[in-house]
């Protein structure tokens, strides 16, 4: 009887420990996420994409036309408000209007000297943002700010002399649904030339910077901090607490493979499931995320904010945290 209880008990050690070193790592064969957003669209009919055409986004947004409206009707022009810079995981630094809208360019217009060349159904499809409001925000240069006069009478903005637009697919604060269309629509950068991917640091899916404030910290492939979330668990297995609203200001970072990682603590570096069915990186088994109030590469914005979000040691710890 000694040894069967003996040989039970080891039997039932060994089974602990495994659930222990496997629990957060149950997705651990993985491979990069897709991007959440739609780059690349492409027109279904001439230069411009007609909201008519496919599925439409949504109802109504405000923004112009939508797949309901008449070419005819088109919304009354929504003020730009503060501009300010999103980073896009494709496309580098874009230009945004004051509540997170993608502005875009057209290839057919003029810089030098500024003219717009879309008007009629285009001007429904890609509604001219207006000159009257817009202001520079963090990170863009007031001096490339300008207005062109449209056929109509209108003043539009203009960013380093080419005329802003909003695209009426897009819904949503960083959505590029209109990135491609016709391959002549192209997201602004920041300086008015078209948003493109090299403007972001080449570096692994994780790595390790120093900051100047607080030391080591993990960063993602765009050079943007990474943050913990204290309510968030690790152990049996990761959960994430940030749903919802928290996720606009708190974006979940994708999966990325081990292999494409520099100076991260490889134990407990694997993604794991959320409750929505999408897949999200953790270090140490904790689940990572970037801030939306960080601008730049090497913004720590979100550091300590609420007192339960913090940078990210390569050990996966919070930097900075109370008792840490």
């Amino acid at each position: 009887m000694k040894t069967s209880w003996r040989t039970a008990s080891l039997v039932a050690t060994a089974a602990s420990v495994l659930a222990l070193t496997t629990a957060c790592g149950q997705d651990n064969a993985t491979t990069p996420a897709s991007a959440a957003q739609n780059v690349g669209a492409t027109a279904a009919a001439g230069d411009y994409g007609s909201p008519g055409s496919g599925t439409a986004s949504g109802a109504g947004n405000g923004y112009g036309a939508d797949g309901n409206q008449s070419s005819g009707s088109p919304a009354p022009a929504t003020p730009a408000g503060e501009l300010d810079v999103a980073t896009n995981p494709q496309l580098g630094n874009v230009l945004t209007d004051g509540v997170g809208l993608t502005l875009y360019r057209f290839d057919k217009d003029t810089a030098n000297p500024p003219r717009s060349n879309c008007d009629g159904d285009c001007a429904t499809t890609w509604p001219p943002v207006p000159a009257a409001d817009a202001t520079a925000g963090a990170g863009i240069d007031k001096a490339l700010l300008g207005e062109v006069t449209r056929a109509d009478g209108a003043k539009q903005l203009t960013i380093g002399g080419w005329p802003a637009y909003r695209y009426a697919k897009d819904v949503n604060a960083g959505d590029v649904n209109g990135q491609g269309v016709g391959g002549k629509w192209f997201a602004l950068a920041p300086t008015g030339k078209k948003a493109k991917l090299s403007d972001l640091p080449d570096l692994p899916g994780l790595s390790v910077r120093k900051d100047a404030k607080l030391g080591d910290i993990v960063v993602d492939k765009n050079g943007m901090t990474v943050y913990r979330f204290m309510k968030d668990q690790a152990w049996p297995k990761s959960v994430s607490r940030c749903t919802g609203a928290c996720l606009e200001k708190w974006p979940a970072v994708g999966p990325v493979n081990a292999d494409d990682t520099e100076g991260v603590k490889k134990k407990g570096l694997m993604p794991f499931t959320r409750p929505d069915g999408v897949k999200q990186m953790t270090v140490n088994c904790w689940p990572i995320y970037t801030f939306s109030g960080d601008k730049a590469p090497g913004d720590t914005n979100g550091q300590g904010v609420g007192g339960t979000w913090y940078a990210v040691s390569p050990d996966g710890k919070p930097v900075g945290a109370p008792g840490d």
